[in-house]
């Protein structure tokens, strides 16, 4: 298996990855944004993401997302093929975009928002930190990016203040803390948004 930043010599994978994304987000039943083979293949023009291949077959993805002039990053796409998940992959994927996204962007808040409880404790244990929304980026056209998710009508409804998913951040200026992960605390955390907002819902 090789993990590596990919660059134009893999466009041909533009498609499935997309593919793989959509068939994740049927599956799961969570809100995972839509991404075009166009808007794919820019992401592998400019090195800004990272593909996983078992020879010549794809395994997994996760790309680079850069907000108001480089002060905010974001890791986005995190994706696993059916075919290679419970191997740790998705894992080994986040540091490798983590760590490519510190060398291109070294004073850049790393940020994502992420429905996940795997992606939270993976996060978790690279630096990031659970924080509300208004501590992401306020660049509307990130924000945009979740029109295509299912839960989009409840951030319209909270003005963007909360969703299903929770926001992690990682800030270079802050000393990471070595923190065995609280699996129970992250569960914890997912269910009070949860009940918060259905509770929301019922009042409407």
């Amino acid at each position: 298996m090789k993990i590596v930043i990919a660059n134009e010599s893999h466009f041909k994978y533009a498609n499935i990855i997309c593919e793989t994304i959509a068939d994740s987000a049927k599956v799961r039943g969570t809100g995972i944004a839509k991404r075009t083979p166009e808007y794919i293949i820019k992401k592998l023009e400019n090195g800004n993401a990272v593909i996983a291949l078992d020879g010549e077959t794809f395994a997994g993805f996760c790309y680079i997302e850069v907000w108001e002039h480089e002060q905010y990053v974001a890791n986005s796409g995190l994706i696993v093929h059916p075919d290679f998940r419970a191997q740790g992959l998705a894992k080994k994927i986040k540091k490798k975009v983590f760590e490519l996204s510190k060398q291109k962007f070294p004073h850049a808040k790393i940020f994502g928002i992420t429905t996940g409880l795997p992606v939270m404790k993976i996060n978790y244990e690279l630096g990031y930190k659970p924080v509300t929304f208004s501590e992401l980026t306020e660049d509307p056209e990130f924000w945009k990016g979740c029109q295509t998710c299912k839960n989009f009508d409840v951030l319209t409804r909270t003005d963007q203040k909360m969703c299903l998913c929770t926001g992690m951040l990682y800030d270079p200026e802050t000393k990471k803390e070595n923190k065995k992960v609280n699996g129970k605390a992250f569960k914890r955390l997912k269910s009070i948004k949860e009940s918060l907002l259905l509770k929301k819902r019922s009042k409407e």
